[in-house]
């Protein structure tokens, strides 16, 4: 008998296949999801038969560690076996470390970076992820398992609350069910208790999915990696942009239900001499006028047999001030983890090679 993936199941849906009554199912959450206890035997409260039902029938961590990096910034990346002995990268973000604020002790910020397939099939041009082919969707659980198993590895208190960014290995879109699943799982208080507001999804941009996302309405943030502000230099870069354009996607954002303290994210990898100048910058301006909207430049991050460069700190902050000039929200991406696997699919492809 197949097993079945514990972190595949919302408590309605344990109802349904017989785990009763409704207060059991809460204590599962607690000894999984806050306890991090993957051990049905270690379950005290938890009766016997349960406890046996859950060992028979039930994977509870379906994620193997097998590679490990610590970069000199403290970003960690982390490359997992899955039960079919693919492999997946997940990379946890130290944001601000621990501090005193106005006489009080404020935790260090943490995001953890979650893939949601193995491979991908949008093929992105800078993308080292799409040098591999698409192989197949994570299963809700194995996107579940990858926020877990961070809080569990630091052992984070209960309460700690990570931001979790879908903008690993994969297009979150491309694997739309188990994602929103994976969403409402994460966001349960007696789980993981993330608020989905805690949580952004980020996608290349298919359009008719960003507003099946918004009429779902689930409280998630929104970043596009736009890249390009002509259909023509981001079709190079985004294959996918022949089928949904430049402005498909911004028609479909301007749907997009935003918090109104909130802002969509645009993430712009800004590339030497491909997107990089003034001239680019206006257009952005022009292209984002009406929408709240942050954006986020990003140094690309060179790696073997690349044929692009990575562009000087001067055009960057050139870049961002014409934007801040114009009221447009905008950061440069401090890259992170420069000393490691840095580019998404570097860990993996290593593991690939020496495999």
């Amino acid at each position: 008998m197949d097993k079945k993936y514990f972190m595949d199941y919302l408590p309605e849906d344990l109802l349904e296949i017989g785990i009763k009554p409704k207060f059991r199912i809460k204590q599962l959450y607690n000894w999984i999801y806050k306890k991090y206890e993957t051990n049905p035997d270690n379950m005290q409260n938890i009766p016997k038969e349960l406890r046996k039902r859950l060992k028979e029938e039930f994977i509870i961590n379906p994620l193997e560690l097998v590679n490990h990096e610590i970069a000199s910034d403290g970003t960690e990346k982390f490359l997992f076996k899955l039960n079919d002995n693919h492999t997946v990268e997940t990379v946890l973000i130290k944001m601000k470390d621990e501090r005193i604020d106005n006489g009080k002790r404020k935790e260090a910020k943490w995001t953890v970076c979650v893939s949601t397939q193995v491979g991908c099939k949008v093929g992105c041009s800078f993308c080292l992820t799409a040098k591999g082919g698409f192989i197949r969707n994570l299963r809700t659980a194995e996107i579940v398992a990858q926020v877990w198993f961070m809080k569990k590895f630091k052992n984070f208190n209960e309460a700690k609350a990570l931001n979790v960014v879908y903008m690993g290995m994969g297009e979150p879109l491309d694997n739309y069910h188990n994602m929103v699943k994976a969403i409402k799982i994460i966001s349960i208080e007696d789980g993981l208790s993330i608020s989905s507001r805690r949580q952004t999804l980020s996608t290349s941009g298919i359009a008719p999915k960003i507003k099946k996302l918004g009429q779902e309405n689930i409280g998630i943030n929104l970043a596009i990696s736009l890249h390009a502000v002509d259909d023509e230099l981001r079709e190079e870069l985004i294959p996918m942009n022949k089928a949904y354009n430049i402005k498909s996607v911004i028609d479909a954002i301007k749907e997009f239900p935003i918090d109104r303290r909130k802002k969509v994210m645009f993430e712009y990898l800004v590339i030497k001499n491909k997107n990089d100048d003034l001239a680019a910058a206006k257009k952005l301006v022009k292209l984002l006028n009406g929408i709240p909207s942050k954006v986020n430049l990003i140094y690309f991050n060179p790696y073997p047999g690349s044929p692009y460069q990575r562009p000087d700190k001067e055009t960057m902050e050139k870049f961002q001030k014409y934007l801040l000039d114009k009221g447009i929200t905008c950061t440069i991406r401090e890259s992170k983890g420069m000393d490691i696997s840095a580019a998404c699919g570097q860990l993996r492809e290593k593991e690939l090679k020496n495999g």
